[in-house]
């Protein structure tokens, strides 16, 4: 797909058919978040993949106790992103520019992930808001370890919304605010 037809066509997906993602495409996805840039190329992630039906019905609970993200109970994989520590180059840049380069990479690697599954047929939607401890607790990450985010991943069950952005004239400027 060129490039620009993948980056209008990968949305958040909340609506799966019961379909299994097959381990290649999984492993491209997978692949592509590994290539991402990071801050003194740290790499500060750990995707932890879920795709055994209790773990899934487990994690699905927590991304749903909130009352947010019910079709995570759809979603035939989950995967849970690992914030891991950043080495100390990225580190030490971190503390002086007060910038959080971590979280920034995993962006960048997420995002990553996203867009290939996207190329591949598959669809994604990236949840901020779950139990993270609960997370943690299934999937054995230790409590030193954060998990700023899941990803859900299958087939979509819905047509391609049309996407509503704001203007590019109040996202950009040329030379000045």
């Amino acid at each position: 797909m060129d490039f620009e037809k993948l980056v209008q066509s990968r949305q958040s997906d909340r609506k799966y058919r019961p379909q299994p993602v097959e381990k290649e495409k999984l492993l491209k996805c997978l692949e592509a978040a590994r290539l991402s840039p990071s801050a003194c190329n740290s790499q500060p992630w750990k995707f932890v993949v879920a795709d055994s039906r209790d773990l899934l019905t487990g994690l699905a609970d927590a991304a749903c106790g909130t009352g947010m993200n019910k079709f995570a109970y759809q979603a035939p994989v989950i995967i849970a992103v690992v914030l891991e520590k950043m080495n100390i180059t990225a580190k030490i840049g971190s503390m002086l520019k007060d910038k959080d380069y971590s979280m920034m990479d995993v962006g960048m690697a997420v995002e990553n992930f996203c867009l290939q599954a996207a190329d591949l047929g598959l669809g994604t939607c990236i949840m901020g808001w779950f139990n993270e401890k609960k997370v943690a607790g299934l999937l054995g990450i230790p409590r030193s370890k954060r998990v700023p985010l899941l990803i859900s991943l299958g087939y979509p069950d819905a047509p391609l919304r049309q996407k509503v952005r704001k203007p590019l004239e109040e996202i950009a400027s040329w030379n000045g605010y």
